[in-house]
């Protein structure tokens, strides 16, 4: 093969070689090292200019140790390498022993001690656009001066290939960058959205949640979430989430009642091609995407009994393997479940496997209906508000006492995303800053005139009274004994009517009346309470 060819076949193999990768330090070692065996290069040198430390960097090198790339720094203009770049002429010496402006900054070439003739050295500028970013360099055993120059034009073919390799390294390296610093802003914000203090409630049942949710976050145990559909058992996962150690990891959210057992498997655990009609690639599940994070199961009441079983191994053991594969993958997954299901309940009925209820019941916790916490909704209304407001470019804020009495004594069976809801309608079809009831939804408007309608025999006041009144004049033998009575049975009667009202179910019953249900338990006992016939 003669020189031209050599050349090309050369040429030919370093491009192949710059586009197979962009990470810089290793492209530029194997283009080098391919040079070092066909043109007996000894040493090379990819040196970039830093302009944070305003100097030239050895960034990458071929024959140099690390302690010696780290001395390969120059100022603009010092040295063979610094003209080079301030100038944009190459420097081809054919003995750099001879030469007085090479430096030897990296102390690799022991000059006086070379005993195989003179050490050349060729240094050329990398051009990006109209501006030297750098210099590539190469010094080998000198042959003649036909040799040498050919082998500057080669170098400068390199190093037009390299820039273009440099400029893509650029670009990638600032998108990343800027990727990083818009996911840290985005995981900023997150933290400061779920921050336990932005979470709207100071009733007791609250507070409650607040502590054991700032307890349980530093954790890794398992969160089971109980609660009404909309009472903002996603909220509190997420709020978990972002105050634990894992907040940097991803927090994936499965909703596990919205997909058929067997797509659902494949979402949670991932499949192989072919697994099933339709795999036509691999694909990786929550679980394994989680890793490192926290997996947030919606819904999990409603799990078929199939998946119960795998759940309960990746509870257990912390491993899966994907549909279709005999290839176990171990997984670092914080679980966070919840559901509107009563899973003790569940449980008897045999819907759900007793060892997998107690692997998800490790630290539960019970969020309160609306109903139970009446005392957090004007806040809830006020922090509605003032998000809608924002978002449509409205002024709605002057509500009427009527009005948040009707928001007060409202049931609200759909919770806070049914208040959420009826804020939003309200400041979306309002014109005025009047909070009028015309702006509140039909269901809410039909409970206000039902409020209305009622007579005042039939509001709880009046039926206090009465009762109050009734309890003097008949029981005045029981001098002593009355409060006791009265009080007791009607905290007798008002459960046993509240637990048929709930079918028997505890936990609703206690959210139902607002109290806890250790409070309910001994209420039944002490008062000696049993289910209506």
């Amino acid at each position: 093969m003669d020189r031209a060819e050599q050349e090309l076949d050369i040429l030919e193999q370093i491009s192949q070689i710059l586009g197979d990768g962009l990470e810089l330090s290793q492209v530029f070692q194997r283009a080098m090292s391919l040079l070092s065996s066909r043109l007996n290069v000894q040493r090379a040198a990819l040196v970039l200019f830093d302009q944070a430390a305003d100097q030239l960097r050895t960034v990458a090198s071929v024959g140099l140790t690390s302690a010696e790339q780290e001395r390969g720094r120059y100022a603009l203009g010092e040295g063979v390498t610094g003209r080079v770049m301030e100038t944009g002429i190459p420097a081809v010496i054919p003995d750099v022993a001879n030469h007085p402006e090479f430096l030897n900054r990296t102390k690799s070439r022991e000059l006086a001690e070379e005993a195989e003739g003179p050490l050349s050295f060729i240094c050329v500028a990398v051009r990006d656009g109209d501006r030297f970013v750098g210099t590539v360099s190469i010094d080998k055993p000198f042959v003649d001066d036909a040799t040498l120059a050919a082998e500057a034009r080669l170098l400068k073919i390199f190093a037009g290939l390299i820039a273009q390799t440099i400029r893509i390294h650029n670009v990638v390296r600032l998108e990343k960058d800027e990727w990083l610093a818009e996911r840290e802003q985005l995981t900023d914000n997150l933290r400061g959205k779920y921050r336990f203090d932005n979470i709207i409630g100071s009733s007791p049942v609250m507070l409650d949640v607040l502590s054991t949710i700032g307890q349980v976050a530093s954790s890794r145990a398992t969160v089971l979430l109980l609660g009404e559909t909309g009472c903002g058992k996603e909220l509190i996962a997420k709020a978990i989430h972002y105050n634990s150690p894992r907040r940097d990891k991803p927090l994936i959210r499965v909703n596990c009642g919205a997909l058929s057992p067997q797509l659902l498997e494949s979402e949670l655990f991932g499949h192989m091609k072919g697994a099933f009609t339709g795999a036509v690639k691999d694909k990786i599940g929550r679980f394994e995407a989680a890793s490192g994070g926290t997996i947030f199961l919606d819904e999990v009441g409603t799990l078929d009994p199939q998946l119960q079983v795998k759940l309960l191994r990746v509870l257990q053991e912390r491993e899966f393997e994907r549909v279709g594969d005999h290839l176990t993958i171990k997984t670092d997954v914080r679980v966070i479940a919840a559901t509107n299901l009563e899973l003790e309940e569940e449980v008897r009925k045999g819907n759900f496997r007793e060892d997998l209820y107690y692997r998800l019941n490790v630290v539960t916790i019970h969020l309160p209906p609306l109903r139970s916490r009446r005392e957090d909704i004007p806040r809830l209304i006020d922090h509605f508000l003032d998000r809608y407001n924002r978002e449509n470019q409205r002024d709605l804020k002057k509500i009427s006492r009527d009005v948040l009495n009707t928001l007060l004594r409202y049931p609200w069976p759909g919770n806070v995303r049914e208040l959420e809801n009826a804020i939003e309608r309200a400041v979306v079809l309002s014109s005025t800053e009047e909070f009028s009831e015309e702006l509140l939804p039909l269901q809410i408007r039909l409970f206000a005139q039902q409020i209305r309608g009622d007579t005042t025999d039939e509001s709880i006041e009046a039926i206090a009274t009465k009762l109050a009144e009734h309890a003097i004049k008949q029981f005045q033998m029981y001098d002593g004994e009355v409060y006791d009575m009265v009080i007791g049975e009607v905290e007798r009667r008002l459960i046993r009517e509240a637990l048929d009202y709930n079918g028997g179910v505890k936990i609703r019953t206690a959210d139902f009346l607002g109290i806890n249900r250790n409070t309910l338990n001994k209420k039944v006992k002490d008062l000696n309470i049993e289910a209506k016939d």
